[in-house]
């Protein structure tokens, strides 16, 4: 029987700037969906699981659109209910080279932001699932999103669930206190915590040597402090974090660096030429989740979710359409993107 992953968060519809262009010189948008949860429950389905994605969109055409989206890549979107204002939308313009991307976000008042509780029945939702997955993000949307989010992880405890969140700080969103005070709750909860040094230390308070990625350097030591601190005043049974080290908007180094409370895993380094890095850590976490929950090592599975958000980066959108052969290829080493006949 496949593994069944549930994912709550927030889609959006994403209007980027065509190629390189800047808002400013714009007449036109590129539309696509996307948003945490929901391209990890794409991810996720994509690797053969049954992954869930549970929200809710306005009852209208563009709700409708955002659901059939992602429906098209498998996932299992019954869950999903109708009704508030509108659908959440976000703007980006990719940088290149020295010019960063930048987004806007246009998500006030959106559907999920205004969810109730009883929109959902998690007792059915989560018959039979293996995990259940959410972010920062969510809660940071309203009172009403964290409590959604609160109660979400409840049940998935209650049931035996295991609990992941990515802690994805957006400081757009909610302040540094706001998010301390909601996500210090949540991950009573959690299992599994994914997010960088910055995160831990924005929404949660743990401090360490520091780490200055915009000049190339990352302090291992400073991660290891963090996690260790982590380990001890929540009992996570796996900490993980992406490593970026950012050359240029165009040009990133990518790896990992998971924890079990005993051991210290870093994988394999990836050079990687951006294409579109909006996702690249839902990529990996969803490959994270699927090697732990398929069974595989944490190293293992740290390795496979690191190499399939290497290859979300050469992918256009939200979305890593990234195949289980095409990550096993790069895990062996062929990493020379020669043509395939």
């Amino acid at each position: 029987m496949s593994k069944k992953v549930v994912t709550l968060g927030e889609i959006m519809m994403r209007l980027s700037t065509p190629g390189f262009e800047r808002f400013v010189q714009a007449d036109s948008f590129d539309v696509t969906y996307g948003g945490g949860e929901a391209n990890v429950a794409v991810a996720i389905s994509n690797y053969g699981l049954d992954g869930v994605f549970v929200s809710k969109v306005p009852d209208n055409a563009l709700g409708q659109a955002a659901i059939n989206h992602i429906r098209r890549y498998g996932v299992d979107t019954q869950y999903v209910a109708r009704g508030g204002k509108r659908l959440g939308i976000y703007f980006l313009e990719t940088g290149a080279s020295a010019r960063a991307s930048q987004v806007v976000y246009d998500r006030a008042d959106a559907s999920i932001a205004d969810a109730e509780i009883s929109d959902f029945d998690f007792d059915k939702i989560f018959e039979g699932a293996d995990w259940f997955h959410t972010t920062g993000i969510t809660p940071a949307l309203s009172d009403k999103a964290a409590a959604l989010t609160l109660a979400a992880l409840k049940a998935a405890k209650a049931k035996g669930i295991t609990t992941s969140i990515d802690l994805n700080y957006r400081k757009k969103l909610w302040s540094k206190d706001k998010a301390k005070e909601v996500m210090t709750e949540l991950c009573k909860y959690v299992d599994v915590c994914i997010g960088n040094e910055e995160d831990a230390e924005t929404t949660l308070g743990f401090k360490s040597h520091g780490t200055d990625i915009t000049k190339g350097e990352l302090n291992l030591d400073g991660y290891k402090d963090v996690f260790q601190q982590m380990k001890e005043k929540f009992g996570f049974k796996y900490i993980a974090s992406t490593l970026r080290v950012s050359h240029s908007a165009s040009d990133n180094g990518w790896s990992a660096l998971v924890y079990d409370g005993t051991e210290f895993y870093n994988t394999k380094k990836y050079e990687v030429r951006i294409v579109d890095r909006v996702g690249s850590g839902d990529s990996f976490a969803s490959g994270f989740i699927y090697g732990l929950v398929t069974g595989l090592p944490m190293g293992e599975a740290a390795e496979f979710g690191v190499a399939a958000s290497a290859l979300k980066h050469t992918i256009p959108g939200d979305l890593n359409h990234a195949t289980l052969a095409e990550v096993s290829t790069l895990m062996k080493g062929d990493a020379s993107g020669r043509v395939q006949r």
